[in-house]
C-alpha cells in the first residue's frame, strides 16, 4: 500500500512539473509524456486538487471554437508554483527592503544586475549552436538545469521564437522589485546577442515568463549567432516599457 501511495505521489509531482514547464498543456499531452491513459491523468489531477495545490485550467481563448467542447488545457496555479519555490521569498524581500532603505533604490538595481551577471556566467558556457534558434534552445536547456523549467515555442511565420520559463525562483520577490526581471531580460539579450522583448512574467501574474526572440533579424537573414549586444544600449524592451 505504501509503495502504491509513493508511486502515485511521484506521478502527481511529475504532472505538476510538466504543467509548469509546458503549460498550457492538455490531458492528452500529459498522458503521452507519462505513458498513462487520459483517464489516469484526470484521476491524478483530481486527487492532487483534493489534497492541495494543483494544476488548473486557464480561461478558454475567446472566439468561435470547433465542433464539440474545446480541449481543456492546464496551467500551474500560483499556489502550485509556490510549492516548487526553493528560496526564502519573505526573507529575501525583507533583505531587499532593508537594502533600499539604507542605500537607496539604485542599490537594489545594482544587486539585480549583479545577480543577472552571476547567472549569465553560469549559463553562457552551455550555449551552443550556429544560429539563434539553436542557441535559444540551448539557453532553455541551461535555464532548466537551474530550475527555471524553460522551453522554446515557435511563433507563426518562423521569424521568431518564444523562450518560456515556467518557474522562477524569485517570482514573489520580483513582484515587488521588477528590477530583477528587467536585469534578467537584459542578460538574455546579451547571451543571444539580439534584441529581445519580455511579453509576460510570472511576477506580474502571467502563467509563464515569455521572452520574444527574433531569429531572423534585418541584415542577418541566415539567423547566424550575433556578437553579444552592448549592455549599455536600449536593446531590451521589458514588460511595461512601450
Amino acid at each position: 500500500m505504501t509503495e502504491t501511495t509513493e508511486s502515485e505521489s511521484s506521478t502527481r509531482e511529475r504532472i505538476l512539473h510538466l504543467v509548469v514547464e509546458a503549460g498550457p498543456v492538455s490531458v492528452l499531452d500529459l498522458a503521452h509524456d507519462l505513458n498513462l491513459t487520459s483517464a489516469g491523468v484526470r484521476r491524478h489531477i483530481a486527487a492532487r486538487a483534493a489534497a492541495g495545490p494543483a494544476p488548473a485550467p486557464p480561461a478558454r481563448p475567446p472566439g468561435p471554437g470547433g465542433r464539440g467542447r474545446p480541449a481543456r488545457r492546464y496551467i500551474a496555479t500560483q499556489r502550485a508554483q509556490a510549492t516548487l519555490d526553493c528560496t526564502y521569498a519573505e526573507l529575501a524581500g525583507q533583505a531587499l527592503a532593508q537594502l533600499a532603505e539604507v542605500a537607496g533604490e539604485q542599490a537594489v538595481d545594482d544587486f539585480a544586475e549583479r545577480r543577472a551577471a552571476d547567472l549569465e556566467q553560469v549559463l553562457r558556457p552551455a550555449l551552443v549552436g550556429a544560429d539563434l534558434r539553436e542557441r535559444t534552445a540551448s539557453l532553455a536547456h541551461a535555464f532548466s538545469d537551474q530550475g527555471y523549467a524553460a522551453s522554446v515555442r515557435s511563433v507563426p511565420g518562423g521569424r521568431a521564437v518564444q523562450l518560456c520559463q515556467g518557474h522562477c525562483p524569485v517570482r514573489d520577490v520580483a513582484a515587488t522589485y521588477p528590477a530583477l526581471c528587467e536585469a534578467e531580460t537584459r542578460m538574455i539579450s546579451r547571451l543571444l546577442g539580439v534584441h529581445v522583448q519580455r511579453l509576460s512574467t510570472l511576477a506580474t501574474g502571467g502563467h509563464v515568463c515569455t521572452t520574444h526572440v527574433p531569429v531572423h533579424v534585418p541584415g542577418n537573414s541566415t539567423g547566424a549567432a550575433l556578437r553579444p549586444a552592448d549592455p549599455s544600449g536600449p536593446h531590451v524592451v521589458a514588460e511595461g516599457e512601450r
